[in-house]
């Protein structure tokens, strides 16, 4: 598994939005998908709400990367 340290920049970032500038996705219609498609954890758990506030200290993980947001 790839590992991605992610600097969060304001209170939180939205999940998509993260997968696309983490550069797992391309677009933001791919990060979509793909949150739809049940194929996002975050903490651990399976993630469903693609705008879901991501803050600093939570991992996500997707199609074999692990970002952690610091």
């Amino acid at each position: 598994m790839e590992n991605v340290d992610f600097e969060l920049r304001g209170e939180y970032v939205a999940l998509c939005d993260l997968l696309k500038i983490a550069g797992v996705v391309t677009s933001g219609g791919e990060g979509k998908a793909r949150v739809d498609a049940g194929g996002v954890m975050v903490d651990g758990q399976p993630e469903s709400r693609r705008t879901a506030k991501i803050h600093a200290g939570q991992v996500v993980e997707c199609d074999g990367v692990r970002i952690a947001v610091r």
